[in-house]
């Protein structure tokens, strides 16, 4: 008898999670008729959203429907039930360290400004660690749709809170516009600083765009990274350096960014010794959780129960977790693979 275990026990880090993607649609819902915000159908129909990225029309419907969501958060208590049940889902999840990605000029006309906007977002944070247990942590986000000079200020803003949460400084929107090199200065003032460098790259854009995080921003991880599969070159150089790739399979296909579960190429990463770390990017949109990713793994790349435990492995390694964090997680990750009593099912 083959055992198939139950992934949402298999203890992981969750390294790629976006703020108001985190969202629960109910929770959603309920703050839109609180606040008198009208929702889109695509917003309200109980399934994800069509949406397709891979053009700039696509995408800005993607944004546009983000930003609406976004307008539902209007207090530090949105704020808080958004950040405990992001938490609450992940611990359901078998997550044991999780890195939610945030833009807080985003939220600070809301809140009083960016900087408290900011340490909202923190106590939040640090709230939930405490309430669920879950270790929790803040990556600050610049956008690339924004001008340098303020991807600088998020930089300068991050390294300052940084004993108040914050391990990481990113890069997102859409990296079809503006050039990595642009926030070079930023990424340095971040680095300086003791963070972590990981901006999005590799998504909707090809190899080239992995290859110029890795040497104009020197990117410790790579959000989501998976087009680098079309380079062996830059696989090589990606496994060589151990930079791990946050790979969000189901919405890459939501996105459109590969036409079928089947051709996102977890396989291809994982065979040339990338090392990735599953994740949800935005739920809310995208219909699953963590959890979800492990199983799309399984079911459409064949990943058995050992893989699946090197790629938790794998998340583990590539967060900025403690060394206390990331022993006991590696701990049970062993524990898993071990115990048959996790498994859920028994194939002939």
């Amino acid at each position: 008898m083959d055992h198939v275990r139950d992934v949402s026990r298999l203890p992981k880090a969750h390294l790629h999670l976006h703020f108001t993607g985190s969202m629960r649609p109910s929770t959603m819902l309920e703050l839109a008729d609180k606040y008198g915000v009208h929702l889109p159908d695509a917003l309200t129909s109980g399934e994800p959203p069509k949406l397709r990225a891979t053009d700039e029309r696509g995408w800005f419907r993607f944004q546009r429907l983000y930003d609406i969501a976004r307008s539902c958060l209007r207090s530090p208590e949105d704020i808080q039930r958004l950040v405990r049940e992001a938490a609450e889902e992940d611990v359901r999840d078998g997550s044991g360290w999780l890195e939610i990605q945030v833009d807080p000029t985003s939220y600070a006309p809301m809140l009083g400004g960016l900087i408290p906007a900011l340490e909202i977002i923190l106590d939040a944070v640090n709230s939930a660690a405490r309430e669920t247990g879950l270790g929790m942590r803040v990556l600050v986000a610049a956008n690339r749709m924004k001008h340098p000079l303020e991807a600088r200020t998020l930089a300068r803003l991050a390294v300052r809170y940084a004993d108040h949460g914050i391990v990481g400084f990113g890069l997102s929107n859409d990296e079809r516009r503006g050039m990595a090199r642009d926030f070079d200065r930023a990424f340095a003032i971040a680095r300086t600083g003791g963070l972590l460098a990981a901006p999005h790259g590799g998504e909707l854009s090809g190899p080239s765009s992995v290859r110029d995080c890795l040497d104009d921003l020197h990117a410790a991880r790579i959000g989501h990274g998976v087009r680098a599969a079309e380079d062996p070159r830059l696989l090589r150089q990606l496994a060589d350096r151990r930079v791990t790739c946050e790979v969000c399979p189901a919405s890459n296909v939501a996105l459109g960014v590969y036409e079928k579960p089947s051709d996102v190429p977890l396989r291809t990463l994982f065979e040339a010794g990338v090392p990735m770390a599953l994740g949800a990017d935005d739920p809310l949109l995208f219909g699953s959780r963590l959890a979800a990713q492990y199983e799309f793994a399984r079911r459409h790349h064949g990943f058995t129960d050992g893989e699946l435990a090197e790629l938790a492995r794998q998340s583990v390694r590539g967060s900025a977790a403690p060394l206390d964090v990331r022993t006991k997680l590696l701990a049970g990750i062993d524990d898993w693979l071990a115990d048959e009593s996790a498994s859920r099912a028994a194939l002939a």
